[in-house]
């Protein structure tokens, strides 16, 4: 038994409802096929480092590869090495052509984005001043006592620093002296 065609009002056009449903399915259906840019860039890094493996693979290949200077060598074993070769750079062209892929893609992702200047991404210290004025009353330490927190701990870490700096001399001092008895009993 089948179902009767819906009948529209709307002159031959579903209705909005129906049109909104349709437009969502075609948009799940676009992410679906558009990745990650952050999954493109590590498939991107792999495959970079898919090439340089293959790369130092066929420098290993030709390092022990024989030159034809009059010593006999066995046919055999120089045409698989010459397969083995031919089969190494045909994988890196594949492998570029990849990367090559995924580099565009990645543009064409990132081409509506704005552009951020790299000195906005850097924080920097303000002066104390305009750090106490944007702070709301009431919301932890002024500036001056973590300042003096910082510069309490840095003073900390540089004597446990000198401490450790110290601890190695003398164990490279008694190291030393062991390694020179050693010697003189040898």
């Amino acid at each position: 038994m089948t179902t009767p065609p819906i009948v529209t009002p709307f002159g031959g056009q579903p209705p909005p409802q129906q049109q909104q449903q349709q437009q969502q399915q075609q948009q799940q259906a676009q992410a679906a096929r558009d990745v990650n840019t952050a999954s493109l860039c590590r498939i991107g890094q792999e495959t970079v480092q898919d090439i340089v493996l293959r790369t130092m693979e066929i420098f290993q290949l030709l390092r022990n590869m024989q030159l034809p200077n009059g010593v006999t060598y066995h046919p055999n074993t120089h045409q698989d090495r010459l397969g083995k070769l031919q089969e190494h750079l045909r994988m890196l062209s594949v492998l570029f052509r990849k990367l090559r892929l995924v580099y565009d893609k990645c543009n064409e992702n990132c081409a509506g984005l704005e552009s951020i200047p790299p000195e906005q991404l850097i924080p920097f210290v303000e002066d104390d001043g305009s750090k106490h004025e944007e702070r709301p009353a009431g919301q932890g330490r002024p500036a001056s006592e973590d300042r003096r927190e910082i510069l309490e701990v840095n003073k900390k870490l540089k004597q446990k620093n000198q401490q450790l700096k110290q601890i190695m001399d003398q164990l490279r001092n008694l190291i030393w002296e062991i390694n020179s008895m050693l010697a003189v009993r040898s």
